[in-house]
């Protein structure tokens, strides 16, 4: 079994850890996983059922309030289990796919930080034989000889 962690700080800080595999390819493949459960169970289209994830718990609390408990039938509650069921699949589809997004934007970003570290490490050694360069000449005497 493969693991993978992500934990983003309050401060935007992302800290990952993965066993195993690679983080990308875990995280790859559960979304595959999930993206394949979500056309195999067709749950967009079930959730389009309610306008918002907000009016399904509005109709769960009115079925479950305690004076309407005892009228409500196995039937109505199973079809309200899998209402709810598909609101959370959708819910963590989303979230898997905004993680991936977070975690593929923050790898660009590392890249881009690598090539302009690597580009300022060169200007750096630029400027330092540049500077060397300089005071080589300093010491060179008018007839063109370095002296000691």
């Amino acid at each position: 079994a493969s693991v993978a962690l992500l934990v983003v700080s309050a401060s935007g800080k992302l800290y990952s850890f993965s066993s195993g595999d690679n983080l990308v390819k875990i995280l790859d493949r559960y979304g595959k996983q999930h993206a394949d459960d979500l056309k195999a169970l067709d749950l967009q289209s079930k959730s389009l059922n309610y306008g918002s994830h907000h009016e399904l718990l509005d109709l769960v609390e009115s079925k479950l309030v305690e004076s309407n408990v005892n009228n409500v039938s196995v039937d109505s509650l199973v079809q309200l289990e899998e209402h709810l069921e598909t609101a959370l699949s959708v819910t963590r589809a989303k979230k898997t796919e905004l993680m991936l997004k977070l975690v593929e934007n923050l790898k660009e970003k590392e890249k881009l930080l690598k090539e302009e570290n690597q580009v300022l490490a060169s200007q750096m050694e630029k400027n330092h034989v540049v500077v060397g360069a300089g005071t080589e000449m300093m010491e060179m005497s008018p007839a063109g000889q370095i002296s000691d």
